[in-house]
Order: structure tokens, then C-alpha cells, then sequence
């Protein structure tokens, strides 16, 4: 058994156990004498496997229509632009004002996002996802409406509050349910939403754009109507589908006050599962309160900061893509028309989508090294840029595809990995805190590639053999800074180490802060995996 030193704890003065019986994951002979079989632990893998099928499909829908529901207004740039009905021309706006809506959208989402994870900690979560999709798909539907640039900046900075925290909110909901080592290819997997999100808007927006004039709307209004519509329709039944936090095996959820006003959803688990579940888990079973201190010692934790940086690098040059594909790959070919251009963006995000689900389940298997994944994945960005940038003719679409790929894993990579590194730091309020900061502060990278950048950088945007050379540039310096960020914390790591921080000072009783519950996941998370049983992760 792996010591409390190598899992990252301080000794406990008070282990919780819950059973004298033989441990979940410990290896069983049979009674014959046979080979060894690991009985419980594919016991532990249909309980995980039951989560995966009441969770990763509602999270991927909801993930998908506001990945959408966001980035339609990358598209709506070029849509029915040759009958004078893109969204410039209908607003009425110049391509500096729809970079400067665009960036509106991540100012408040960077604002937004730590609030909107701590109220999630707090509340119900499921009720917390269900209230931000529904606030999605509402401003999703206001969008029909916008006639100025007012509008349009108005509308984007609310879709920005009410979409603030979705994203780490995700990753934090994951934690409630399995270890941190299991959750990078979970993420991966509903990640994969905004990717087919990216290639279906595309092709689907050329229907939308056969639409054009109907029922006296423009192509992009009908589409920001239709998803507008779902995702509202999405948002409410996640309160009855998504499971709230879980509760020790007999326990009852308190409904008082406001509880009382929502749906009860069903539990993931019950009987046997939950029981199972509960042993391999223990620790999201019991729930601390944190308080401001607590906070306050997440926020100054250095480790935050790398994950920072390296986030920074690959949302911003993910969300420049998202934004500008159609515009970047116009600049291949000015005669391309409006649905060319959208069925020519499509197969960036099938790349990246591809890209996602060959490495994340690798990068989960050797989770020791996901800074290895990690910056392999962004040196495959960094050649498709240089590709994009000084190849010919439609050789740059080639290193725009690349781009797609190396995009991929990394951003699932980099949640997961600060899962990993503050979950055993600092409980639950350290996972909530750092994937919402690692989150909102790496959107800044979003804010410079969609305002700085492309048609907002209006020297760049110049029509010649060098244009969007400088914005392509400007990116991979980004992409290096995540390269180097990554190596730094590898380094800072094996100095430092990642040892447990303070117990939460909040907790109700001494004794109970002085705890320490191992779990069967704790255990096993010290443990490098390989290749063995890929598709079954322990």
C-alpha cells in the first residue's frame, strides 16, 4: 500500500474506515489456488461506467448547445454574404466592432467564472448546470433581435455572465463523482461536444443559410432562434436528469428552504452501487464547509499559475480559430462563398475531435506525464501555424487542419491536471477554485486572439500575400509561453512537491478536521497504469 507521504497527505492522526472486510481493488485468489483476479476492481468499473452513462451524455448535450449557442457569431460573419446579410451588414457594424463584441463575451467570463464555481460549491450543482444552460438558450433567443451594435455588445456581455462557470463548473461536477486521475477522459469525451459543436454549425448553417428571408428573418437570426429554443428546452430538464452531489450510503437530503421548490432527481446510484461507490470515494462523502480563508489559501497557491499560463496559450488560440475560421481560410480564397467557407471549417474540428479521443485516454493511463501529452499536442499547433502562415495556396489549409488537431487534448489535459494537483490539496473548495481561475484567467488568451487579432487587427487584415501573417505569429508566441509554463511546473514540482496544504479550517469539528479519509482511488492514483486494459481505466 502506497504511504500517505507518496499520496500527497500529511500522517493522519484518525483514518475512516468503514468496513474490516477486504478492500475494494485488492487483488482476490480463487479458492482453487488460480491466478490472481481482480474482481472488485471490475466491480468499481461498472459503477463508473453506470455514472458515465447517466452524466457524460447530458453534460456532451449541453456542452454542444452552448459551445454553439457562443460561437455562432464566428459564423454569422460570413452567412448569406453575398445577398448583404452577414452580420455585419444587418448591424450595420465594422469588423473592429464584432471583435469588440466578441471579446466583451470572455471580459465577463473571466469576471464571472470563480464567483459562479463557489456558488456551485455551495447550492445544489445540478441545479446550478441546469440554471446556466437555460440562461443560454434565453440570450441564445435574444440574439434574433439585434439590430445595433448596442444590442450586440449588450447581449454578448449577458451571455458572458450567464455562461461564466459552465465550463470548470463541468470539471468541479466530475470530482464530486470519480477520482481526479479517472476524470481527464471524461472531460475529453463531452469536450468533443464543441468540436462536433464547431463542425455541425458549420455544415448545418448551410441550411440556415437557404433559410435566408423567411418569415422576414436573415439566415444567422433562424439560427440563433432554433438553438436558442433547444438549449432553454435542455437547460430545464437537466433538473431532473443530472444527479445531485452523492450522499452516504442511507443518508436523506435535506429540503428545506429553497430545495423544497426544486425537482428531486434521481440518484446515480443506489443499493449495492452506491455502497461500492462509497468505499472507493469516501472522501466526496464527506463535505467540510469551506470559508475565506480557505479561498484565500487556494488563490495564493503558486501552482495555480503555471495552469494558468498554459491555458492561456491554447484557449486563446482555440477560441481565435473557433472565431476567425471562416475568416482565416477566406483569406486563402477571397472567392470562396459563405456556405463553401462554412463546410470548409468543418473538418478542423473532426481533426480535433480525432485528436481528443486518441490522447486523452493515453494521457490518463500514464497520468504522471501529462505535460508530456500536453506540450506534444501544442507543438503539433505550433507547426500547423507555420504551415498556415508561409506555405502556398491551399497548402495553408493543410496547416490549418493541423491546428485543429494539436488543439484537442490540451485543454482537457490541462483541467484534469489541476484536478490532480488540488484535489489532495485542498478538497473540494481547491478544485472549485483553481479550475475556475485556471478557466477565467486563461480566457484572456480569448480576449486578445478575438480583439487583437485577425480582422481586429486592422493593419493585419490588409489584402495581400502577408495577410493574418502577424496574428498567426503573434499566436504561436503564445503557444510557447504554454510550452514553457508546462515545463516549469514539472520542475517546480519535483522541488516543491505537491504535498497536502492545511486541513479546511471551516470544518464543523476538530476532530473532523483532523481527519483524513483514504479511499481505494487514493490509493490507486499513485500508481502509474500503462497500456493495460485501455479502454477500462482503474
Amino acid at each position: 500500500m502506497a504511504s500517505d507521504e507518496a499520496i500527497g497527505r500529511a500522517p493522519p492522526e484518525k483514518v475512516v474506515q468503514e468496513s474490516t472486510a477486504p478492500k475494494l481493488g485488492e487483488v482476490h485468489h480463487d479458492v482453487e489456488g488460480g491466478p490472481p483476479e481482480m474482481i472488485d476492481i471490475d466491480r468499481i468499473e461498472r459503477v463508473y461506467a453506470k455514472l458515465d452513462r447517466r452524466i457524460l451524455p447530458a453534460f456532451w448535450i449541453l456542452y454542444f448547445l452552448c459551445s454553439a449557442i457562443r460561437s455562432n457569431i464566428g459564423l454569422a460573419q460570413t452567412m448569406n454574404l453575398a445577398e448583404g446579410h452577414d452580420l455585419a451588414s444587418v448591424l450595420h457594424i465594422t469588423p473592429k466592432q464584432v471583435s469588440t463584441g466578441l471579446a466583451l463575451f470572455y471580459v465577463c467570463y473571466v469576471i464571472f467564472d470563480l464567483p459562479s464555481n463557489l456558488i456551485m460549491s455551495r447550492v445544489s450543482p445540478h441545479a446550478w448546470m441546469s440554471r446556466i444552460v437555460t440562461c443560454v438558450g434565453i440570450i441564445g433567443m435574444c440574439l434574433t433581435a439585434m439590430k445595433a451594435a448596442w444590442s450586440f455588445y449588450l447581449l454578448r456581455l449577458l451571455l458572458g455572465i450567464v455562461i461564466a462557470g459552465m465550463w470548470p463548473g463541468m470539471s468541479y461536477y466530475l470530482t464530486l463523482f470519480y477520482p481526479p486521475s479517472r476524470t481527464g477522459k471524461r472531460i475529453g469525451r463531452y469536450f468533443t461536444a464543441s468540436q462536433v459543436s464547431a463542425a455541425v454549425v458549420g455544415l448545418v448553417s448551410a441550411g440556415f443559410q437557404e433559410m435566408d428571408g423567411l418569415g422576414g428573418l436573415v439566415g444567422f437570426q433562424w439560427m440563433f432562434l432554433l438553438y436558442g429554443i433547444i438549449g432553454f428546452i435542455v437547460g430545464v430538464s437537466l433538473l431532473w436528469w443530472l444527479p445531485d452531489r452523492p450522499l452516504p450510503p442511507g443518508e436523506v437530503r435535506d429540503r428545506s428552504g429553497w430545495l423544497k421548490f426544486l425537482p428531486e432527481g434521481r440518484p446515480a446510484l443506489t443499493g449495492e452501487d452506491a455502497r461500492v461507490h462509497y468505499e472507493d470515494l469516501t472522501r466526496v462523502y464527506h463535505r467540510p464547509m469551506w470559508n475565506m480563508k480557505d479561498l484565500w489559501n487556494v488563490v495564493i497557491d503558486w501552482r495555480i499559475y503555471p495552469l494558468v499560463i498554459m491555458y492561456f496559450g491554447v484557449v486563446g488560440v482555440g477560441n481565435g480559430t473557433q472565431a476567425y475560421a471562416t475568416v482565416i481560410i477566406r483569406g486563402i480564397n477571397p472567392s470562396l462563398t459563405g456556405i463553401q467557407l462554412s463546410l470548409l471549417s468543418a473538418p478542423i474540428w473532426i481533426m480535433d475531435l480525432i485528436a481528443i479521443l486518441l490522447v486523452t485516454p493515453i494521457s490518463d493511463r500514464f497520468h504522471h506525464h501529462r505535460a508530456l501529452f500536453f506540450s506534444g499536442a501544442v507543438m503539433i499547433q505550433i507547426t500547423g501555424l507555420l504551415v498556415a502562415t508561409f506555405a502556398k495556396n491551399w497548402s495553408r489549409y493543410g496547416g490549418v487542419l493541423l491546428v485543429g488537431f494539436g488543439l484537442g487534448p490540451t485543454v482537457p489535459i490541462c483541467m484534469t491536471w489541476a484536478n490532480e494537483i488540488f484535489q489532495p490539496r485542498h478538497g473540494e473548495v481547491g478544485v472549485a477554485a483553481a479550475s475556475a481561475l485556471v478557466s477565467g484567467l486563461g480566457n484572456l488568451g480569448s480576449i486578445l486572439t478575438t480583439y487583437a487579432l485577425y480582422s481586429g487587427w486592422p493593419e493585419d487584415a490588409k489584402v495581400g500575400p502577408h495577410r493574418y501573417r502577424k496574428s498567426n505569429l503573434v499566436m504561436i508566441g503564445i503557444l510557447c509561453a504554454s510550452i514553457l509554463s508546462a515545463a516549469s511546473m514539472v520542475l517546480l514540482l519535483k522541488i516543491f512537491g505537491n504535498k497536502r496544504a492545511k486541513q479546511i479550517s471551516s470544518a464543523s469539528s476538530t476532530s473532523e478536521a483532523e481527519a483524513v479519509y483514504v479511499d481505494g482511488a487514493a490509493r490507486r492514483e499513485v500508481q502509474q497504469r500503462g497500456l493495460g486494459r485501455m479502454f477500462c481505466f482503474r
